[in-house]
């Protein structure tokens, strides 16, 4: 038997919100595995929670660049919200966010020596490090390319949405703007992965049975339960943000647009920063 430790039973809470005896009864009948517990939980509870999610803890901010056809995001992290609104910072993500549409690199590090006005994105991140005096690293981009129309959105810097679509550049800046609220998983249900979609059915099942109802009211109960989650989880099945009485879907036809691709950017997301315990350094010390 796995020891169950209280960090084991604060993150299982953090991810689905139940409490703390809860998730340690699920954690003992999971002999430790969290995401079995997780599962274990929405199972009994019918919780909503998603998997575990990675704290937002890095500083920074999304660049972005459209050029004709071409847009692209990129986050640059650095280690203060301070540094993060310098006008320095804020080159550097600029510059960085234009090199990849000019330049189309394969990844970071490529991306690190695509040249601006004749200076490199690296030579351009390593002078802003000097001036301000703070780590700051390009971690990922995302860039599209098409014969339709580039919108994008930015949320304060923290968050960025682009997207491909047919239509025009308002209806793709409002499409936008949804995404970063409502945050789909994909454009339209022929795209949910089959695992994520097979995991969703096998807890809906689950949890259906124990209702006792015939096997054929069960089945009928997943299938909502299904149709529910497609809805919920696929842009075209979302209730507009601006409009809800509409859903995206809707508002895409009565435009004639249709959209290709998204990609959101979090700033952070999935990174943990260390929280120093100043209280507890202060003891520590107070002690030698």
């Amino acid at each position: 038997m796995a020891e169950i430790t209280a960090k084991m039973v604060g993150d299982l809470r953090a991810a689905t919100g139940l409490g703390m005896m809860e998730c340690k009864k699920a954690l003992v009948e999971a002999e430790g595995d969290l995401a079995k517990a997780e599962e274990i939980l929405r199972i009994k509870s019918g919780n909503k929670a998603s998997k575990m999610a990675g704290r937002v803890a890095a500083e920074g901010i999304i660049g972005s660049c459209i050029e004709g056809g071409v847009g692209a995001l990129v986050e640059v992290n650095c280690e203060t919200d301070f540094v993060a609104k310098d006008p320095t910072f804020l080159a550097l993500a600029a510059a960085a966010a234009k090199a990849v549409v000019v330049a189309n690199p394969a990844d970071v590090e490529a991306l690190s020596a695509v040249e601006i006005d004749g200076v490199s994105v690296e030579e351009i991140r390593k002078a802003a490090i000097a001036k301000l005096g703070e780590n700051m690293t390009i971690r990922r981009f995302v860039r599209y390319s098409t014969e339709g129309t580039i919108a994008t959105y930015l949320h304060g810097a923290k968050i960025g949405v682009i997207v491909d679509l047919n239509g025009d550049e308002a209806l793709g800046r409002d499409v936008a703007m949804h995404i970063a609220a409502s945050k789909p998983i994909c454009v339209s249900k022929d795209q949910v992965p089959a695992e994520t979609l097979e995991q969703e059915r096998k807890i809906y099942t689950a949890q259906a049975a124990e209702s006792g109802k015939p096997a054929d009211i069960v089945a009928k109960m997943v299938e909502g339960r299904v149709n529910k989650f497609l809805a919920e989880v696929t842009l075209v099945g979302q209730p507009f943000v601006k409009n809800p009485d509409v859903t995206v879907e809707k508002l895409l036809a009565e435009k004639s647009a249709k959209v290709n691709a998204f990609a959101m950017l979090v700033v952070g997301e999935g990174i943990e920063k260390a929280v120093v315990d100043y209280a507890a350094e202060v003891a520590a010390a107070a002690k030698l």
